[in-house]
């Protein structure tokens, strides 16, 4: 069926610093080597702020649809099944070439992913980056062993959720750690949740093995301090600061190992185990935290970005608007 005669509903960037209008445009016509997808859910990440705000190395012309990453349906492709469900991520995509935040993408064919039939495509849009990273930082990373008590700072959040679920999992004794009193219920049930505040040797019952910080910052230093002698920290966000300050004799004296958590090198490495994960985060014995927006809510959705206030990952729900 013809979808070009149809306008498609389209968030555009006008100006670095705004937030993108919802406009409408013409279906982009498909051509070789490009995969046409009808677009069902879009991620609405820190890079993509960043995009918006100008703050990028890489910054597009403009007028400019943002979006670095999103799932769909393939309407038209030279590569890949018509109808078939497919993530899209990669190749400039939001960056240097028009984004996922549309009813409909023109992609190249590499940006292009497979996705197995009958995924939600939130899950599908959103997934593998949270938990290709929890994996990493459980197993390759920290080395979580079965009967450790393992800390997670930020686990109510995308990462922090994954990672406390993966180490309940590796036979670990998990406790997760938020910042603020309304992430406590969200923090996954196999750990028992504090607030960062009432952190203490005495609360998380003594030493910790291994401490996974994906907030940095203040909660990072004292958080530290709670692992044992010979420990290991894995460390993989700054939200909540950048900076870390080291007294040396005193780092020499905990004995703890840093570990940096650095995914650019290891995404191919994780690939097969997060995808055998998928059917665990489909049936939700793994659940992966999310808000699902509509397009004329991106306000809404990066402003709770923004303040930290969203719990887990924000998708845009473009599955909705009429097809």
């Amino acid at each position: 069926m013809s979808h070009s005669s149809s306008p498609s509903r389209t968030l555009i960037l006008d100006e670095f610093g705004t937030l993108p209008r919802l406009g409408q445009r013409t279906v982009p016509e498909p051509r070789p080597g490009h995969t046409l997808v009808r677009v069902a859910a879009a991620t609405v990440a820190h890079l993509d702020l960043n995009i918006l705000d100008g703050r990028f190395g890489i910054l597009p012309g403009l007028p400019f649809v943002p979006g670095t990453q999103g799932s769909g349906h393939v309407i038209a492709s030279d590569t890949h099944p018509e109808g078939a469900l497919v993530r899209l991520r990669g190749e400039g995509l939001g960056l240097s070439r028009d984004g996922s935040w549309a009813e409909h993408a023109l992609v190249p064919d590499a940006a292009v992913e497979l996705m197995p039939e009958g995924t939600d495509p939130a899950l599908a849009c959103m997934y593998f980056s949270p938990v290709g990273t929890a994996w990493a930082t459980v197993h390759s990373i920290a080395q979580v062993r079965p009967g450790e008590r393992v800390l997670v700072t930020g686990a109510s959040g995308a990462v922090g959720a994954m990672a406390v679920q993966l180490a309940a999992r590796a036979g670990a004794e998990v406790v997760g750690a938020v910042g603020r009193p309304a992430k406590l219920p969200h923090v996954p049930g196999v750990a028992r949740a504090l607030l960062a505040s009432d952190l203490s040797e005495e609360a998380i019952g003594g030493k910790a093995d291994v401490l996974i910080d994906t907030v940095g910052g203040k909660i990072l230093r004292n958080a530290l301090a709670l692992v044992r002698p010979r420990g290991r920290a894995a460390l993989l966000g700054y939200t909540a600061g950048r900076e870390l300050a080291l007294d040396l004799a005193d780092f020499f004296l905990a004995d703890v190992s840093l570990l940096p958590v650095n995914m650019i090198s290891r995404g191919a490495e994780v690939a097969p185990d997060v995808l055998r994960l998928l059917p665990d985060l489909s049936s939700g014995a793994l659940s992966l935290p999310y808000e699902r927006y509509a397009m004329d809510t991106l306000g809404e959705a990066v402003e709770r970005l923004r303040t930290g206030a969203a719990v887990g990952k924000i998708v845009l729900d473009m599955g909705n608007a009429g097809n």
